[in-house]
């Protein structure tokens, strides 16, 4: 087995499946609060797309997708953003946003370049950009966000010389697991260090259309030059399993990374990019599905408040980032909500394998992605009050 696998730790969500399962077993009821995996059902009007663009002959697709579904993706986002993007140059179709965000690191660190293989992002965050860059070859160089920064990753508290040698930066706004979101001049400073020392800045922003009231920004309102954003659908209608995104940017990086996805096979099958051009050309269910979310928000700020715990206030996303009652780890907390059938995601899960190695992470904090529907929030409410007075709080 290679190395690097056997040195990672079991994958967060893969764990969750497991403790889920054995629950299943001892006959618990589940209410599933883990995986980021919502249960409001596709839209008609796409899965309809899908299954009439199913082929008799199903051949290989092109890395580069469909031109109509590119043109489609540039109408969306100039809609949206404000910005004009090339459908020829400027965006490829992916499969999702998690692939995308895996392999890129394989095109662009070389590890001939010793001095230039770091990969900076923030923790807690996405297992994702940590696992990529150890696949690559490349250094990671998790960033501890702090709750008096707003969770935003910081560049201008990294050493000059760590800067030197990072070859890439993650940012995720609106974030995954904290729910924090960032404002243009926060894009603009973390734009402008990045030029100063020839950094691909990577914005990972699959939860742009999950907001309650201001919409949040994309790096590309601030420039193209070195910039590439990674969009998804999966979130945003409902289409986790379809399997379908975007990545959008610097024609140039565009470019050398089209060349290296024709090298990993990940070209979107035709039929799915139909669904996606019919995802792309719709607000409607997209806005029914914000309401959804803000009623289950709701629900749980209700909840949080009257048992006085302290949340980071989700202004985008499905989550919640909870600390945990002060006698208790966020891991403990969520193993003793377990007992009653309350799945949550500790905050460990989102430490980088650097810290975990390294004893360095110890949060209080827990995750709660809004995945059951409003019924099951409603009854999820009532089990969880329960848990919680029997700690004797």
């Amino acid at each position: 087995m290679n190395r690097i696998i056997r040195s990672l730790r079991a994958y967060p969500m893969e764990e969750l499946n497991r403790i889920k399962a054995e629950l299943k077993e001892k006959g618990i009821k589940i209410y599933d609060f883990g995986t980021g995996d919502p249960k409001e059902p596709t839209d008609p009007k796409i899965r309809k797309a899908l299954i009439d663009a199913v082929p008799e002959v199903s051949q290989y697709p092109s890395v580069s997708g469909k031109k109509s579904l590119r043109e489609t993706i540039s109408n969306w986002f100039k809609n949206r953003f404000g910005v004009g993007l090339d459908p020829d140059s400027e965006i490829i179709p992916s499969n999702g946003s998690k692939e995308a965000i895996f392999h890129f690191p394989l095109v662009f660190i070389d590890t001939d370049i010793p001095d230039k293989k770091k990969v900076i992002f923030g923790t807690p965050g996405y297992p994702v950009y940590e696992r990529g860059t150890l696949y690559a070859g490349g250094d990671p160089f998790p960033v501890q966000l702090k709750e008096k920064d707003g969770f935003l990753l910081r560049l201008d508290k990294i050493d000059r010389s760590i800067l030197e040698e990072t070859k890439i930066v993650w940012i995720n706004y609106p974030h995954n697991p904290t729910g924090a979101t960032a404002s243009i001049s926060y894009f603009e400073d973390i734009y402008g260090i990045c030029r100063e020392y020839d950094i691909i800045l990577c914005s990972d922003e699959c939860y742009t259309e999950i907001y309650f009231d201001k919409k949040p920004p994309s790096a590309l309102q601030i420039g193209k030059e070195g910039i590439v954003v990674f969009h998804s659908l999966s979130k945003r209608s409902g289409m986790t399993g379809y399997r379908t995104g975007f990545v959008a940017g610097d024609k140039k990086i565009i470019s050398d990374y089209k060349k290296g996805r024709a090298s990993f096979g990940v070209a979107t099958p035709d039929f799915i990019q139909a669904a996606a051009k019919v995802a792309w050309s719709d607000e409607e269910h997209v806005e029914k599905r914000r309401r959804i979310f803000m009623e289950k928000r709701q629900i749980f700020i209700d909840l949080f408040k009257s048992i006085n715990l302290q949340f980071l206030h989700p202004e985008a996303t499905f989550y919640f980032w909870i600390k945990a009652p002060s006698i208790l780890t966020g891991e403990e907390y969520a193993k003793h909500l377990l007992k009653y059938g309350i799945v949550v995601s500790p905050g460990v899960n989102f430490c980088s394998g650097i810290e975990i190695l390294e004893d360095k992470c110890s949060s209080k904090y827990f995750r709660i992605a809004l995945v059951p529907t409003v019924e099951e929030c409603k009854e999820a409410v009532k089990v969880w009050e329960k848990a919680h007075k029997d700690l004797g709080f």
